[in-house]
């Protein structure tokens, strides 16, 4: 699928870091843009300086995503390319001890759910409901091909470290479905893949002393240093453009397989 001027693409969690780059990367590729976030001061910020749109979305209720898809179909078109980088990613033990009386303490459940809810049942609601319209369309090409969904899940689905059981089980789920979801869609002629970035350069890990980032760096093979956003964006359009990308997950971590902590 070609990048240009009468593609409308929709980017989840595009407000900030990894999606945030995305969408600069596809605006920047002429494409009419849409933001869904939670975020309404950064997504908003986005959506203007990209000339793109903003919309409220929590992607656990299918009711924001169907107005906001409604909305983008009115002022954008249909989209042919979703890309979700919408997620959470609290830690916490299976079990862990408090700290006033050493007890021990299973994972707080209602979290657990929270975490599977945003990172995989989002998912999954984003792309059923995205593919729905794109159904819709008019195939493009020799090979009829109707959208692209691109989805992120985690080196943690294979590495997951310590305090990292829901995550990278939410994770887990997310590169579990692309396969069966592709084949689903096959008949559409809508394909799935799904990325699984590594230790990237995002808001999250800015918050963290400059001495653990490096640290962080030091630890990825080659090249020998975080991801730049604008790498993981760079997949995306990669994915896009190339018709035979359908069904599988990428890494994209330089190398790094992740140690217990």
């Amino acid at each position: 699928m070609e990048l240009n001027a009468k593609l409308s693409v929709i980017v989840a969690g595009g407000a900030s870091g990894l999606g945030r780059a995305t969408a600069e990367a596809m605006a920047a590729a002429g494409c009419k843009v849409s933001i869904f976030d939670l975020d309404r001061e950064h997504g908003e910020t986005v959506a203007r300086e990209i000339g793109g749109l903003y919309h409220p979305v929590d992607v656990t209720k299918p009711e924001t995503i169907d107005a906001a898809l409604n909305v983008v179909r009115q002022r954008h078109g249909i989209a042919r390319v979703l890309v979700n980088c919408a997620g959470i990613a609290p830690a916490m033990k299976t079990v862990s001890h408090e700290r006033a009386t050493g007890a021990p303490v299973h994972h707080d459940l209602d979290q657990f759910a929270r975490v599977v809810g945003v990172n995989l049942m989002g998912s999954f609601n984003l792309a059923a409901m995205a593919a729905r319209q794109m159904a819709e369309l008019d195939g493009l090409g020799p090979d009829n091909e109707r959208g692209v969904i691109v989805l992120t899940s985690s080196i943690a689905a294979e590495d997951g470290q310590v305090g990292q059981v829901a995550y990278a089980a939410s994770k887990a789920g997310v590169l579990g479905m692309i396969l069966p979801m592709a084949r689903d869609l096959s008949r559409e002629g809508i394909r799935v893949v799904t990325i699984m970035p590594g230790i990237f350069e995002t808001p999250m890990v800015a918050q963290l002393p400059a001495e653990t980032q490096a640290t962080l760096g030091r630890g990825i093979p080659f090249p020998n240093r975080l991801g730049a956003p604008c790498e993981f964006a760079a997949l995306v359009k990669a994915i896009i453009g190339n018709v035979m990308l359908n069904g599988c997950s990428i890494r994209l971590d330089g190398g790094l397989r992740m140690p217990p902590r």
